[in-house]
């Protein structure tokens, strides 16, 4: 989605480990820790909430947000060989303040922390026919895990982006016999998404985020499978939202496209699902054009509908697969397909989100491209309790 809605679904589980390093608790089976953390409410008041719009201040709103609480810096892209063979990949991390900084507590621990990180790394190997999906925790203390604004990076352990140079990030991660590395240069900037960047979710007061896309991030580099090396370029996207509420009661889930044309422009958009299956008149999304300037779409400006289900293997769950965008306004119609059906993260919370190829019509003319879909809440209902 616009994602601090995705940074909402995993809050349950994060809370778990969360509370387990901010109070020291000892090592425990993790259901016993997991009914104390359900019994424990959220707290919230004290954190600060997206209100306004609000100019973003670069390069400072490159690092973390800690009066947020939460926070996510997010990587996707497609990549290939020279001679075709396609790889999608996903490095996400997540922040998750323990509590307000107005009641956080300076302690002489140096494994003392009030921030959470928690990363996904996912890799599609197309020619493979395999999708391979890994999660860490980690606290950030120690240099665990953390995220700096000058110069920026984000790490959790060895999964990392920093950047090198001016609009040059490097990014890394490996696990389990699989490995990326990554150059990445942004030729575009930062994209602001909303009202300068202020993303409303719902009518209530706060509920909305700051949220900004790098959406044309060339990429050169190198992914390693078992004993094989590839090397491949293609195109990335970057995201970067704050908040602390976002979820009004009855919305569940939501569809979010991210997707790079070869003309060199770029849509981002979202549909917020309500619990009646009806889309929330809050959904919304981007027009980027080559030269960086944007277009914002209202929930009446476009229309997204799939063609397929598909029934995971793994979780039961049932998502529509297959989809045509339609953008009036832009004489747009995209046809999207994923590159592989399943590309479902069965993690610690169970959501699909993968690679696709784009074909359709631009102004009447043909137009192609990538680009990447998730879509939460089929699995396991989001019931708005954030």
């Amino acid at each position: 989605m616009t994602k601090p809605l995705r940074i909402l679904l995993f809050l349950a589980v994060v809370a778990a480990v969360a509370t387990a390093l901010y109070f020291s608790f000892p090592a425990r089976e993790a259901e016993e820790l997991a009914a104390q953390v359900r019994a424990t409410p959220l707290v919230m008041e004290g954190f600060t909430r997206a209100s306004q719009p609000r100019p973003f201040d670069f390069p400072m709103d490159l690092g973390p947000h800690g009066d947020y609480r939460t926070e996510w810096w997010y990587y996707i892209g497609n990549l290939e060989t020279e001679d075709g063979r396609h790889f999608g990949f996903e490095l996400t991390f997540f922040r998750v303040a323990l509590l307000p900084p107005n009641l956080a507590t300076s302690r002489s621990s140096e494994w003392a922390t009030n921030q959470i990180y928690m990363a996904h790394f996912a890799l599609t190997d197309v020619a493979g026919s395999q999708f391979h999906a890994f999660q860490r925790y980690s606290r950030g203390a120690l240099s665990l895990a953390g995220a700096q604004a000058a110069p920026y990076r984000v790490w959790l352990e060895d999964w990392q982006v920093e950047q090198t140079g001016a609009a040059r990030y490097l990014l890394r991660a490996a696990n389990a016999g699989l490995a990326i590395e990554l150059l990445l240069t942004d030729s575009k900037g930062p994209v602001a998404h909303g009202e300068e960047g202020y993303s409303q979710k719902g009518p209530e007061q706060g509920n909305a985020s700051y949220y900004y896309s790098q959406t044309r991030l060339l990429a050169q580099g190198s992914i390693h499978i078992a004993d094989e090396v590839f090397a491949v370029s293609g195109t990335a996207w970057s995201d970067h939202e704050y908040s602390t509420s976002v979820l009004s009661t009855n919305q569940v889930g939501w569809d979010w496209f991210a997707i790079q044309l070869e003309d060199g422009s770029e849509v981002m958009l979202y549909y917020i699902r309500r619990a009646d299956g009806s889309i929330d008149p809050f959904s919304s999304g981007t027009l980027v054009a080559q030269d960086g300037s944007t277009q914002s779409l209202a929930r009446q400006d476009f229309a997204i509908e799939s063609h397929t289900i598909w029934r995971s293997p793994h979780s039961g769950a049932e998502y529509p697969l297959g989809w045509t965008i339609t953008i009036p306004s832009a004489d747009l119609q995209l046809e999207l397909t994923p590159f592989l059906l399943d590309q479902e993260l069965n993690l610690s919370t169970i959501y699909w989100e993968g690679a696709v190829q784009i074909s359709g019509t631009k102004t009447g003319q043909p137009v192609a491209g990538v680009g990447y879909v998730e879509l939460t809440g089929y699995a396991e209902p989001f019931s708005g309790d954030f």
